[in-house]
């Protein structure tokens, strides 16, 4: 289920509830000067650093254990599987999954994405089918649906946002149709840091029998996620926005749908027996796992998890509450700064856009003074397009920013206002 908290200013004056001091050293990249200043990294939607923990974590397996998983019988490789295994497991407690098996490793949330569009989509749409996603989405929540309706002559539709940039719950519930076989929608945007009813969307389409693949990229690594309590058929989000390595992530699936679904790639592990007549596949999850895995990257990604799960998902939402509530209060108070997506319930996110000046000038000016945003559409173009805007600023947190750098921001803003003026 989302995650109720109280409204933006709510949480004004409150105690923090880390110590981030001593959780910013733990961060290499956070003592790094640019441009002759301290750091400011305020692009945690884009990817977030990562702390030492993961770091040695990846730097251990290359060094001391580096080996293929799975078949092999010696050393190294039996170690290397345990850890690679153990990675999984920690997903699964992470996620509170019901079985290990329902964990699939993918690339990222992309890769999640198309892997059920891919699979599921080609196994159950075909002519005149639709699937609903929401005005919300990032690109790789749009593309991998138009491509398979492109390809069975479904149709994409489209649930609305309001001016807040929340969705509109009533329209979305009209949407859904004999024709509905999926809803794809993301747990936060990643260009609004709108956090969707999320417990609400699934019940409404399971009401009707309707397939839920989730978006969770830019929900995971703000709060805590239950698979199990929000009942998502599908969740998918990625390990580099969670502090942990790029390039690997996870899909859930509940095991019925997976094991319904036929595999997404074919190759090494997902394969039960090979004859040139025929294949047997592999049980759950290495059906879908074809080739040479990213041992690093998951073991990583289990580093990552364990680090998450020391600081406390309910602490780091609390915090992070406090630090997007203080930033905007600050910025929405700078003359000529517009706040884009101002929705009640958000996470992360601050976008905004300045009178007079391009987002991407504001982003050359910024890093001028050592702070680090995120400037443009966000592979989110028809959220631009719903505000009539070519681009925004984007300012995203995690729990290792601070009110100093909230101010830091402020005053890099107001230096941009001196240039343009």
């Amino acid at each position: 289920m989302t995650i109720v908290r109280p409204p933006i200013s709510a949480a004004a004056g409150s105690r923090p509830v880390l110590d981030v001091a001593k959780l910013r050293a733990e961060f290499p990249a956070l003592q790094l000067k640019v441009r002759g200043s301290a750091l400011v990294y305020l692009d945690n939607a884009a990817t977030s650093q990562k702390p030492r923990a993961v770091l040695d974590a990846l730097t251990r397996y290359y060094e001391e254990g580096n080996a293929n998983v799975h078949r092999g019988v010696h050393y190294l490789s039996e170690h290397a599987t345990a850890a690679y295994d153990g990675a999984r497991e920690k997903a699964r407690r992470f996620l509170g999954a019901k079985e290990a098996r329902e964990v699939l490793f993918v690339r990222g949330t992309t890769e999640g994405v198309n892997l059920v569009a891919s699979s599921f989509g080609h196994a159950n749409l075909k002519r005149g089918d639709e699937v609903l996603v929401s005005a919300m989405e990032h690109h790789s929540n749009i593309v991998p649906w138009q491509l398979l309706c492109e390809e069975k002559r479904a149709k994409l539709r489209v649930a609305p946002i309001n001016d807040d940039g929340e969705l509109v719950l009533e329209e979305y519930e009209k949407l859904l149709g004999p024709r509905t076989k999926m809803v794809a929608v993301p747990h936060v945007s990643n260009a609004l840091g709108s956090v969707n009813p999320l417990a609400k969307i699934i019940e409404l389409a399971h009401a009707k029998n309707i397939p839920v693949l989730v978006d969770g990229a830019q929900a995971v690594p703000h709060m805590k996620v239950d698979v199990r309590a929000l009942d998502a058929d599908f969740y998918a989000f990625s390990s580099h926005k969670m502090f942990g390595p790029l390039g690997m992530g996870i899909l859930h699936g509940k095991a019925a749908f997976l094991e319904a679904m036929p595999p997404y790639q074919g190759g090494g592990d997902m394969i039960s027996s090979v004859t040139f007549e025929k294949t047997t596949y592999n049980r759950l999850p290495f059906k879908f796992e074809a080739g040479t895995p990213d041992v690093g990257g998951a073991i990583g990604f289990g580093a990552a998890v364990e680090y998450l799960n020391k600081v406390g998902m309910d602490n780091i939402a609390e915090y992070e509450h406090e630090t997007l509530a203080y930033a905007v209060r600050t910025i929405s108070g700078i003359s000529g700064v517009k706040l884009i997506g101002t929705a009640k319930e958000r996470a992360g996110v601050l976008s905004f856009v300045l009178d007079g000046v391009h987002p991407h000038d504001v982003g050359t000016i910024l890093d001028q003074e050592g702070i680090a945003i995120r400037t443009g559409h966000h592979c989110a173009q028809p959220i631009m397009q719903r505000f009539g805007i070519p681009a925004t600023a984007r300012a995203s947190f995690a729990f290792y920013n601070t009110k100093e750098e909230v101010d830091a921001l402020a005053q890099g803003i107001q230096r941009v206002k001196e240039v343009f003026a």
